[in-house]
């Protein structure tokens, strides 16, 4: 890395996820933008480098994020962006391109046009890869060539990056520098594999104080030291008060119907007479990760935006109780000196729309790392 700053801005950036793995691989994050109040609450106090933008991206100029950066066209070296999902999602039954969301990559792509950016990266969910037979991202390459970018894209897997959990996204990257298009090789995988042990559930979240169903309002602070080196990156720049764990209140019949699901389990270990009503009709082979309570040796399924019992394995492996904000962060692999602002819900809607930042660290890492190749070989030649 040079000692000149490494500028990036992050469109559609929630509460920052992808912006904090490029500030902790070394580059200053000078603006983000997004439509939510809340994340926007989140990203400001966790992102004091940066300029949080509230509006719609149509809103959004070149000319105001100039201003507002103090970068000239040209000079910026990455644009970050990760258009909402949800019109591209598998768990969106009614996806396609008639959803407006679906073309809110086009107003990434005009200000790719404006800025220049030295790098592009844009993120998003793997049923972009599938939608309309595949143009989207066919769109997308296109355009960004059209404007002078090589781009290449690929599904990645977070649990190979060290996250704690069963996540995929397509990353796109590209450049107008000629420079070589590398993706991030995994560092962990499965035992035999010759690579760092899959980050389990309780490799993460092990050493949070323990909480009752429904409890809030507790000054929570760590009880225990770091025992591996997950929990010792989430805690560091940490205070002693864990921030954002609360355990949802869930009613007395979800109470009880978690007390019949061991480790590993599911709705189908809950008695038939407790079951609710919509699931009693269900066929054993559905709905596997419905009331799942999590298996500490394994990896978590994917964490949505709201870890709601009903809907995945999001019991907690010990207590009777769904995860925290929290515990979902740590999943999400944030640091715990995240505070997610805003309701429990928007807490919740920040963590799951989140790209995991140490999956960002390592997208930023490759870039670094062919800007530094070129340079060695170039002072060579000379």
């Amino acid at each position: 890395m040079t000692t000149q700053r490494l500028t990036a801005i992050d469109l559609f950036c929630g509460a920052g996820g992808l912006s904090e793995g490029f500030r902790q691989a070394g580059y200053t994050v000078v603006a983000g933008n997004d439509i939510d109040a809340a994340a926007g609450e989140t990203y400001k106090a966790t992102h004091p480098d940066a300029e949080f933008i509230l509006a719609p991206i149509q809103d959004v100029t070149v000319d105001r994020l100039c201003k507002t950066t103090g970068l000239r066209l040209g000079e910026l070296d990455v644009l970050l962006g990760g258009p909402p999902c949800q019109a591209y999602s598998v768990y969106n039954h009614q996806r396609g391109m008639h959803d407006a969301r679906a073309s809110l990559f086009e107003q990434y792509l005009r200000i790719v046009e404006g800025m220049k950016p030295k790098w592009v990266v844009m993120e998003n969910v793997t049923g972009i890869t599938s939608i309309a037979g595949g143009t989207v991202v066919q769109s997308i390459k296109e355009e960004l060539r059209k404007l002078g970018y090589e781009v290449e894209c690929r599904v990645l897997k977070t649990e190979e990056y060290g996250v704690p959990q069963e996540r995929r996204r397509v990353v796109f990257i590209g450049n107008r520098l000629g420079l070589p298009i590398e993706f991030p090789k995994p560092t962990h995988g499965p035992a035999g594999s010759g690579l760092e042990p899959f980050t389990t559930i309780w490799d993460a979240i092990g050493d949070l104080p323990p909480l009752a169903n429904g409890e809030k309002d507790k000054i929570a602070a760590y009880t225990e030291e770091p025992v591996n080196w997950f929990q010792a990156y989430a805690r560091e720049n940490a205070g002693k008060t864990v921030l954002n764990h609360e355990a949802p209140r869930l009613s007395p019949v979800n109470e009880a119907r978690m007390r019949h699901i061991p480790i590993g389990g599911s709705w189908r270990d809950i008695p038939y007479d407790l079951l609710p009503e919509g699931m009693k009709k269900a066929k054993r082979s559905d709905h596997t990760k419905r009331y799942g309570r999590m298996r500490p040796d394994g990896l978590s399924c994917t964490v949505l935006t709201k870890c709601d019992v009903h809907w995945g394995a999001y019991i907690h492996p010990y207590q009777d109780r769904a995860i925290s904000v929290r515990e979902a962060a740590r999943i999400q692999a944030f640091p715990d000196s995240f505070f997610f602002h805003g309701s429990r819900t928007e807490q919740y809607v920040q963590v799951g729309n989140a790209v995991p930042p140490l999956l960002g660290r390592k997208v930023a890492e490759v870039l670094l790392k062919a800007g530094t190749t070129v340079r060695k070989e170039r002072q060579k030649a000379a």
